[in-house]
């Protein structure tokens, strides 16, 4: 063979194998591909919904989705700081709060088959409707049998809100009778116990949004603001002891006496509350992700000196969830279950500057102190938004 040949051969040969390489390697790339595929998650566009406020007007303002995971994209076309809410009856399903001027937050909820009202802006505006069709996940859940591992945890967390129901209205109680007293001095001491023991159960409490919008909204969500006759609760009260309104307890007394009324309703409703496993961690996270959300726009405290006794009041209500739920995630992923513990123990430590004894120093928080606050809390409502997933309790 002349040298011509062999080196036409060779070359052969080099380009045979190459292909060949590019073969295997094409093979290995759509492998690949197709195995991300099976585990990448739907595109958010697979069921997505925008909505734009403008004004008090939110568009669309009727939607009709399949039930299973959809993405909202919330946006704000108006001149304030709005929140958009998915309400069955009197139910808070989800909600995005402080959406500012001009920006947007997304939020992915899993719904169930039925008709909802939803919230646009400001309370007073007009409310839309949200209607989920049937889907085939929804009838395959819907044939799920019940989970006997949380007949314990369940009726325990049923005590510990009819005890801590039980404190809270003992609380308010005290609280409006000195203020029907003209105690100032007494009625400003007994504020921060009365509404950290509101939010020790507020995780389940915020799911009544009439009774939390009487008993907790802030004067931002109301079109008068502090001077809107709706603007009642323990912000309205917050205000006439600390605020601009502060000393004028007479004109306080009926707002003490709302609270006290709305406070009995509040105990008998959980009393009757219905609550599924999936809800006992899903209204830890989502509560906490409010609150982390809220930090760095001010905070919900904008009066008196009570924010870090209600965080506290908050740790400790959103804990005793994680605690009852410990045992039975501690088997299904110990990693996690550390993790959350770990979260927790980050969160009490961020409040540790400002303890006094077995309170709080008397002093509100900065604008720099809520931003540091509200890291670990928010990372605490991430490893919670995964709780549900690892105990089975819904799709990852």
């Amino acid at each position: 063979m002349s040298d011509s040949s062999k080196k036409s051969s060779a070359a052969m040969r080099a380009a045979v194998a190459g292909s060949a390489l590019l073969v295997v390697a094409g093979l290995a790339a759509f492998w690949w591909a197709a195995g991300v595929a099976r585990k990448a998650p739907p595109k958010a566009a697979d069921n997505a919904v925008t909505v734009t406020i403008q004004g008090n007007v939110c568009e669309p303002n009727e939607i009709t989705v399949p039930a299973g995971r959809t993405t909202f994209t919330i946006v704000n076309n108006s001149k304030r700081a709005l929140e958009w809410e998915i309400l069955d009856g009197v139910m808070v399903v989800e909600e995005r709060e402080n959406i500012a001027p001009g920006f947007s937050q997304t939020m992915t909820v899993k719904l169930q088959p039925g008709e909802f009202d939803i919230t646009c802006g400001l309370l007073s505006n007009p409310r839309g409707k949200l209607r989920v069709t049937p889907s085939a996940a929804s009838e395959a859940e819907a044939a799920r049998p019940s989970l006997v591992a949380y007949v314990g945890p369940l009726a325990e967390y049923r005590v510990f809100l009819a005890l801590e129901a039980g404190t809270l209205q003992d609380a308010v109680q005290a609280l409006a009778d000195a203020i029907q007293a003209g105690d100032l001095k007494q009625a400003r001491a007994l504020y921060a116990p009365a509404h950290q023991a509101y939010k020790r159960v507020e995780p389940m409490a915020e799911l009544f949004a009439d009774l939390d919008q009487r008993l907790n909204a802030r004067a931002d969500y109301f079109e008068k603001r502090e001077a809107d006759p709706a603007f009642t609760g323990f912000h309205r009260i917050e205000w006439g002891l600390f605020g601009a309104g502060q000393g004028d307890l007479k004109a306080l007394a009926p707002a003490a006496g709302q609270l006290v009324a709305d406070v009995g309703q509040l105990r008998e409703r959980l009393r009757g509350l219905d609550i599924p496993p999936e809800r006992m961690a899903s209204a830890a996270a989502k509560l906490l992700r409010r609150v982390a959300d809220n930090l760095p726009a001010g905070g919900e405290d904008r009066y008196g000196p009570a924010e870090a006794a209600n965080l506290q009041g908050t740790l400790e209500g959103t804990k005793k969830l994680a605690d009852l739920l410990s045992p039975l995630l501690a088997k299904a992923a110990p990693g996690l279950e550390q993790a959350v513990g770990q979260r927790f123990a980050a969160f009490s430590a961020a409040l540790d500057p400002y303890r006094d004894g077995e309170g709080f120093k008397p002093a509100p928080l900065d604008d720099a102190q809520r931003k540091a606050i509200a890291e670990p809390v928010r990372a605490l409502a991430d490893e919670l938004g995964k709780v549900n997933a690892a105990l089975g309790l819904e799709q990852p």
